[in-house]
């Protein structure tokens, strides 16, 4: 490390409020785990392709058919159901591209997805939100917009994904304008649009280049959002879910295509049959997205995980999760595509099984190559709440993790003899010029550990991690302070939302 990055360190971490590391790009400088040997991941590579030629997708779009049927899928327009020969397959995955690019308003925040990359996003979706104070509520737009803020207050984060919360006091078909406005306005960083149609998709890229301040022909080359496409496991693609790829993909913003594949419910029970089908049902529908649009950035999504046998619940966090997650990007890899996993648990309070659980879910994302970390922070209650504590803690886990991959530096300056030069035998390191140099720097620093003694941890009040967390998300907040977006592009975002909720509600939302 250099004078100069060192002593950029040290100023951002003398700074005021809770310790964060500062925002930067992650790389990944080890090599992924594998839990599946070759001749294993060609097996479920083999079985894939006959899942879909034998058995195929139903993909319920009249539109999806007629592309499917042009470009050698057999399809029943009776069922509905589309076989793929395995060599259009093997053809159409081949246009994918091996990385994606997301820009943000601001230049600053750009990020990759792909390669050794790996960004770090929120909870997308939760109908309920929670804290130590309010107790579980359904979201509201406040709350929405509460933990926006959070997220832009939290370095660690790269994009924000979908609706931390939904607002349910806003109505259903125009409440993706004021998400889309909450994010442009309270975050610069990149964001989900909701693929659940194609009017919401081009209603997000409309606002976004708003706030860029650009044609939104050019998010093009440069793509302002993505989404999650998710396939209805077993083996369905769905109306608004097709409606909204085909939007994603033909103005080449990023498709995240992620199969829901529990185990024993949406999947067969064993692991092999979930990978399987899993597997088959991504190649299946990111083959289609090259039909559409051959070359449109894509990601291969895995969210197979299993279920509790004696009630049906989904479980997450499980060895059989982190085994899944490990073994999806080693699959994704084989296909040479952006991998696309999740940070999850199925607590239903901030405790230790929600710390554990999401401890298991995000080792094995990244150390299995994860690049796009979905519901990073946040996620609580098998992904029904959204915990403003959880966020924070996750966020110090996720730091953690943005640490641990850095590359390990072994030169002369870091090897040190010359400390020896002032210590002699028995003694200590503590006033060597060496350590006095990196005092600071040298070691990790917690936003939300507390290394005190007993002692000095109880005359302080016994604050368990929960609570300390609690307090740091008040700090936040109350510290927080919007990105500078142009005053005049806010203005024509806020004109936008009256304009397009007016003719939504004259013409109700077309797609």
């Amino acid at each position: 490390m250099t004078e100069s990055v060192r002593a950029r360190r040290v100023r951002e971490r003398r700074g005021t409020g809770p310790k964060q590391l500062p925002w930067r790009r992650v790389e990944n400088s080890f090599r992924p785990l594998e839990v599946l040997s070759e001749e294993q991941v060609e097996r479920i590579h083999v079985a894939s392709l006959k899942l879909l030629s034998d058995y195929g997708l139903e993909f319920q779009n009249d539109e999806a058919l007629q592309i499917l049927a042009a470009n050698g899928a057999k399809v029943d327009l009776d069922s509905r159901m589309v076989r793929f020969p395995a060599e259009v397959v093997a053809h159409f995955i081949g246009l994918a591209p091996a990385k994606a690019e997301v820009f943000s308003w601001n230049p600053a925040k750009r990020i990759g997805i792909g390669g050794r990359e790996i960004a770090f996003g929120t909870v997308g979706g939760p109908p309920n939100c929670s804290d130590l104070e309010r107790g579980r509520r359904p979201g509201t737009y406040q709350d929405q917009c509460d933990l926006i803020r959070l997220e832009q207050s939290l370095n660690v984060l790269h994009f924000c994904g979908g609706a931390p919360v939904e607002a349910i006091d806003l109505p259903a078909d125009t409440r993706h304008l004021d998400t889309a406005f909450a994010f442009l306005t309270l975050t610069d960083r990149p964001f989900f649009g909701r693929a659940i149609g194609g009017t919401r998709i081009a209603d997000a890229m409309a606002m976004a280049a708003i706030a860029r301040g650009a044609d939104v022909s050019e998010l093009s080359t440069q793509p302002a959002i993505m989404s999650v496409i998710s396939v209805n496991s077993p083996r369905r693609v769905d109306k608004e879910m097709v409606s909204g790829l085909l939007q994603l993909v033909r103005t080449r913003q990023p498709a995240i295509v992620t199969p829901f594949t529990l185990q024993g419910a949406m999947s067969p029970v064993t692991l092999a049959g979930a990978l399987v089908q899993q597997n088959a049902e991504a190649l299946g529908v990111l083959a289609f997205a090259q039909m559409a649009s051959p070359g449109a950035p894509v990601v291969y999504g895995g969210f197979t995980s299993n279920v509790d046998m004696r009630s049906g619940a989904p479980a997450f966090g499980t060895p059989e999760y982190a085994r899944a997650a490990i073994a999806g990007g080693q699959l994704a890899r084989r296909y040479n595509l952006p991998y696309r996993t999740s940070n999850v648990n199925a607590s239903n309070a901030v405790d230790a099984q929600a710390a554990y659980e999401s401890e298991m879910s995000l080792w094995a994302a990244v150390i299995g190559g994860g690049n796009l970390i979905h519901h990073g922070a946040g996620w609580l209650e098998g992904g029904l709440c959204a915990s403003f504590e959880k966020m924070v803690l996750d966020a110090e886990m996720m730091q953690m993790m943005a640490e641990f991959v850095r590359p390990v530096v072994i030169d002369d300056v870091e090897i040190g003899l010359s400390a020896h030069d002032e210590v002699a035998a028995g003694g200590h390191f503590f006033g060597s010029q060496h350590t006095l140099a990196r005092f600071e720097t040298a070691f990790y620093q917690p936003m939300v550990s507390d290394w005190r003694n007993y002692e000095t941890w109880k005359e302080a009040g016994s604050i368990d991690a929960t609570q300390r967390a609690h307090a740091i998300w008040k700090e936040l907040l109350a510290n927080y302070e919007a990105p500078p977006l142009d005053v005049a592009r806010k203005d024509a975002l806020a004109e936008y939302v009256a304009r397009r909720k007016v003719e939504i509600g004259k013409t109700g939302l077309d797609g």
